[in-house]
């Protein structure tokens, strides 16, 4: 179970203060697009992920973009936000996200992933020996292929918060 525990757990990204990101030594955060941005209907970012970035970018954070969706869909949305991107990256396995680490030569302790599924993104950050900030999804419609793994992601969401395992970033942020 320990590979499906995230370091936090955040209704929305939305939420989050960047300094809790920064009073954790981050710098770059790796951010799913769908349903942890915007619905996987938004083909251009909405105002909120447009507000969203500004403010990461002004407390000195860097956005990118890791999606299991293919280059069509992430290229135009990351070039309008203007955040770097990794598309058709097979989370779970962390073999893309590893190569774009060592390609930009960034240290995994000053990188944090951010993303809603246990299955892909909580996974893939944890193997990749990254901080994981698990969100719930931003919006109630899911792409097909993400059903399926919303069957296994609930009854261990519902375990790993049952065992107190989904501690919440104000927790361990200190503001609660």
């Amino acid at each position: 179970m320990s590979k499906f525990v995230p370091f936090a757990h955040a209704k929305s990204l939305y939420e989050i203060d960047p300094e809790f990101f920064k009073s954790n030594g981050v710098t770059t955060l790796f951010v799913d697009l769908d349903n942890t941005l915007d619905s996987y209907k938004c083909h251009s970012p909405s105002d909120n992920a447009k507000e969203l970035i500004k403010k990461l970018k002004e407390a000195g954070l860097d956005a990118v973009i890791i999606s299991n969706n293919r280059y069509k869909r992430v290229l135009p949305y990351a070039k309008e936000l203007g955040v770097d991107f990794m598309s058709s990256t097979g989370k779970p396995f962390p073999r893309k996200i590893n190569k774009y680490v060592l390609e930009k030569g960034l240290n995994k302790e000053n990188i944090m992933v951010v993303g809603d599924q246990l299955m892909t993104d909580t996974l893939a950050g944890n193997r990749a020996k990254i901080r994981v900030v698990l969100t719930e999804k931003i919006v109630k419609e899911d792409q097909p292929t993400t059903h399926f793994n919303r069957i296994f992601d609930r009854p261990i969401r519902k375990h790993l918060r049952k065992k107190g395992l989904l501690v919440d970033w104000k927790d361990k942020y200190g503001t609660r």
